[in-house]
């Protein structure tokens, strides 16, 4: 509990004891009276506003601070009119009463927004603010993150936290990662690993390259994105704000037509009817106050993405959230996100006088300057044989999404995939197709020369993870591929993906998810690895970067970044969304019929002030408590 919330809570017991003291002298007349003016007895009035000033003292400065900033109708506003008018009516003790049970309310707030904001600001604590620099004569001097320059070294002893971002150029150790992924397994590493920056290192000392500036750093950039994440609203959210803005000038008006008018009508002149209609009208403020959705759906909302992120999923808003809890068709990327990206070359079929070797080694020579995975798997299985020479390649042209053209001894050479081939009439041999793996052509002067197969397993886990998300209530899975339809269709089957693309291009990619949109009844999630998939994950309806941990493309495109690989936490978030949807709409929905039950009876003057006490802050207490169940894992 903050400092300022042990203070309110003071105030609550004081003037808890000072009301129960003043009731029980009023009740059983322990002091005679001393002040009195004709019948009007102000030595209650004076006694019932001492424990009244106490606990009300801030709600009634901030009205008139508001006030006269005009910003007139707020909560602040409608207790303290409420109250007042108890005064004026001679209601000493509900009035005492309303403001103590009120600010109890109001503790009970912020405690639960104190521990929804728990778990995210526990993020603040993984940036460290200094690191230990080496110096040119190997000395370690403590300096702030923000003086450390890129390609400086800097130390982390065992225990430290890691504060920037880099590779290490010494040492090995083991890294605990929970503070971003949420996994507790450590991670080893050893020189030449990146590490970054908001991890701990578990055993050794370590010496780390640092590679991005403190401000563009891993930790910085996450702790930027869920600090600016209730910015972005709910369209629940929204329309409370608004429904706000709007409902509280109404029943303010309402009120004061309500005191005004029925005493005009039935007796002008009886004191006894203007304080019935008074009282029935300082009920209907207190009643209408709308503290209850004003806090509890912003809580739920916060609450959701806080026990989001303890899980190492960071979510960007609330308005993401709510799109998740709509989704009924969750579509993949395939490469690096249902398979591993990590590619080997299984197999080399010649064709004709060329040799296994010969073919690998004009394929590595073409595809030397590409930074492609599938063509840095032909690079390393050449480099892996150690042959001696390498073919004379000049003129290499990348042709998008197709491979690559050369020239060799005055020959085009064409290596890429079949649209390749057939664009460039090169004729293939029938059944060229069979077998799993993507397909590397590959053609000299015109005539086919064999093709290299490429592989790539799926995910651990990949599969359950699809089956997770139709238990779920996802109603289709799509994959989304630019290798052929075979490859496409047996990594389809073998995960369990109801429907797959295949063969796309990089902008076909966003014309599939375009046609998805439009034939699907609910909003669409796409899961990419963040890097080649940011035009996707920008149009879809909610972009979820995978296992994109430290990259910078999936922290901006996507609308959900998960901080590991694990496929399964997409379940996990859309399972909380929906949660968190639920809880939103009992809140709304027990709030507005409670309150506009109340008001009704508090208008005809059935219940009173005590019942107008529960309409308002028993309600929020309740939507609180029901708003703090999504804290739970």
């Amino acid at each position: 509990m903050r400092r300022k919330d042990k203070k309110q809570l003071l105030r609550i017991i004081i003037s808890a004891a000072l009301l129960a003291t003043v009731w029980a002298v009023e009740q059983f007349a322990l002091i005679p009276k001393l002040v009195m003016i004709g019948s009007f007895d102000l030595q209650a009035l004076i006694l019932f506003l001492i424990p009244y000033l106490v606990i009300g003292y801030n709600i009634l400065w901030r009205a008139l601070r508001n006030i006269l900033r005009g910003q007139v109708f707020d909560e602040n506003f409608l207790m303290s009119i409420a109250t007042i008018g108890a005064f004026v009516t001679g209601e000493y003790a509900e009035a005492v009463f309303v403001m103590l049970f009120y600010q109890v309310g109001e503790l009970f707030e912020h405690i639960a927004v104190g521990k929804s904001r728990k778990s995210i600001k526990s993020l603040l604590s993984i940036r460290a603010d200094t690191a230990f620099a080496e110096g040119e004569d190997g000395e370690l001097s403590e300096i702030p993150c923000e003086e450390i320059k890129v390609g400086d070294i800097i130390c982390v002893k065992a225990g430290g936290k890691i504060p920037l971002d880099g590779v290490i150029v010494e040492g090995k150790t083991s890294l605990n990662t929970v503070a971003l992924t949420g996994e507790s397994v450590p991670r080893d590493v050893n020189e030449g690993d990146t590490v970054l920056s908001g991890c701990i290192n578990v055993s050794g000392f370590i010496k780390i390259k640092v590679t991005k500036p403190f401000e563009e750093s891993t930790v910085s950039k996450i702790l930027a994105l869920v600090e600016s994440s209730t910015a972005n609203k709910a369209k629940s959210e929204e329309f409370i704000t608004r429904f706000a803005r709007v409902y509280t000038p109404i029943v303010v008006i309402s009120a004061a037509l309500l005191a005004l008018l029925p005493p005009l009508f039935t007796g002008i002149g009886d004191f006894a009817v203007w304080k019935d209609w008074i009282y029935r009208a300082m009920t209907f403020l207190v009643i209408s106050c709308p503290c209850a959705l004003v806090i509890s759906v912003p809580l739920s909302y916060f609450g959701g993405i806080g026990s989001a992120s303890t899980r190492g999923i960071l979510i960007k808003g609330s308005n993401y959230l709510d799109a998740l809890s709509s989704c009924d068709t969750v579509v993949f990327d395939k490469t690096g996100t249902l398979t591993d990206g990590v590619f080997e070359v299984a197999e080399i079929i010649p064709e004709k006088q060329a040799s296994h070797q010969e073919l690998l080694a004009l394929a590595a020579s073409a595809e030397k300057y590409s930074t492609h995975p599938i063509s840095m798997s032909i690079r390393r299985a050449y480099e892996a044989q150690k042959c001696d020479g390498e073919p004379a390649v000049t003129e290499i042209e990348e042709v998008a999404g197709r491979g690559v053209k050369a020239i060799v001894d005055k020959n085009i050479l064409f290596v890429g995939n079949l649209r390749l081939m057939q664009e460039n009439g090169i004729d293939l041999p029938e059944g060229n197709e069979n077998g799993l793996g993507t397909c590397v052509y590959l053609a000299l002067g015109g005539e086919y020369l064999g093709r290299i197969i490429i592989t790539d397993r799926p995910k651990a886990g990949a599969a359950e993870a699809i089956e997770k998300l139709r238990k779920a209530g996802i109603k289709r899975t799509v994959m989304l591929t630019g290798d052929r339809e075979n490859e496409a269709q047996a990594v389809a089957e073998a995960l369990g993906i109801d429907e797959y693309r295949a063969e796309l291009l990089p902008q076909d990619k966003v014309g599939a998810i375009e046609s998805l949109i439009g034939s699907a009844e609910g909003k669409i999630a796409f899961v990419g690895d963040g890097i080649n998939d940011a035009p996707v994950l920008a149009r879809s309806d909610v972009g979820i970067a995978m296992g994109a941990l430290g990259s910078d493309a999936a922290i901006e495109a996507a609308d959900i970044v998960l901080m590991n690989d694990d496929l399964q936490k997409i379940s996990d978030a859309i399972l909380l969304s929906r949660r968190t949807r639920r809880i939103v709409t009992q809140n709304i929905i027990f709030a507005l019929g409670v309150k506009i039950a109340v008001l009704i009876l508090g208008a005809l003057g059935i219940v009173g002030l005590n019942a107008a006490v529960f309409a308002d802050v028993g309600v929020a207490v309740i939507a609180i408590l029901n708003s703090m169940r999504n804290l739970r894992k």
